[in-house]
């Protein structure tokens, strides 16, 4: 890939899209080709196919994804499966039409079954049950994965594919309804610190261990996988420690600067026990996070996310 080849990255106004830009761009590639979903709806068959054949791009980043937390996962299910299967099968497709030289789609950790041994290998999907609150997009996340799998062995495709875990960084959605648990709870402890509140609720017990990934550390490890490596099996990105959501909100809390009470409602789901990637592949490869979770959380608190929410 040249400094000057022409590189398609879809989902450009996204946490995942935007941070490969911003990798591309300080790297010094400068022909990206970008395009809001009102100027091309990715659902759209036709207008795909038109705009592949116009501009028909080199390297395509498919970072497009319609995406939420577990309350937008459970709540609009039939759209979270439609709309990503929609999105994966038509630019897979028209990047194999018309010749695309290299592929990187990104997945999801919640592709893995609920109860599949931790760390979690790639070689794990599709040996059990999916975790049932996000499952139409963890299906549709699979698709995805299968079809750059089986464009590479039908037609010879270079398309790739990684699995991120969760992420957080510039760009998050901090809606409350949508939102995942890290942009949720710094949202909470924020407006629990300027309104002075005595206590902040937390959706579920608190127990459930998670990963958590800075997204400029994973388009660092885009950029690298699209230059290093064209294998069919996809690649688990992570950071290889994992923290209780207990543990995530009292740090939050401590760097926002909220004093009052954590109450756990366990009346809410807490979704899967644990989801830690193994991420042995990767590493081998020659690739590892730059970025520590306290680092990164305060960084994302101090750089104007006060202003947003």
């Amino acid at each position: 890939m040249e400094k000057s080849s022409k590189i398609y990255v879809a989902g450009h106004r996204g946490m995942v899209g935007s941070a490969i830009v911003r990798k591309l761009k300080g790297e010094g590639y400068n022909n990206l080709l970008l395009k809001t979903s009102a100027e091309l709806d990715l659902r759209n068959q036709a207008a795909v196919e038109v705009f592949f054949a116009n501009e028909k791009p080199e390297y395509v980043f498919l970072a497009a994804a319609k995406v939420g937390g577990i309350m937008a996962n459970n709540t609009y299910r039939a759209d979270f499966l439609y709309e990503n299967l929609m999105i994966e099968s038509n630019v897979v497709h028209q990047s194999y039409v018309h010749k695309v030289k290299k592929l990187l789609f990104l997945g999801s950790s919640c592709i893995y079954p609920k109860m599949a041994p931790q760390p979690l290998k790639e070689e794990y999907l599709l040996t059990g049950q999916l975790e049932e609150t996000n499952e139409p997009y963890a299906i549709a996340k699979i698709a995805g994965i299968k079809l750059c799998e089986n464009y590479r062995r039908q037609y010879r495709c270079d398309f790739i594919s990684a699995m991120p875990t969760n992420l957080y960084g510039p760009n998050d959605n901090y809606d409350l309804n949508t939102s995942h648990v890290i942009p949720a709870l710094i949202r909470k402890f924020h407006e629990g610190k300027i309104n002075h509140s005595e206590k902040v609720e937390v959706w579920g017990t608190g127990a459930p261990l998670r990963e958590f990934l800075h997204v400029d550390d994973l388009a660092d490890a885009c950029l690298f996988l699209m230059l290093n490596y064209s294998g069919e099996q996809f690649v688990n990105v992570g950071f290889g420690k994992e923290i209780s959501i207990r543990d995530l909100a009292v740090l939050i809390g401590g760097i926002v600067g909220f004093k009052g009470e954590i109450v756990f409602d366990s009346s809410k789901p807490d979704g899967t026990p644990r989801k830690l990637l193994d991420v042995s592949k990767l590493s081998q490869l020659g690739w590892k996070y730059n970025i520590g979770l306290e680092d990164g959380l305060k960084m994302v608190y101090k750089s104007g996310l006060r202003t947003v929410i």
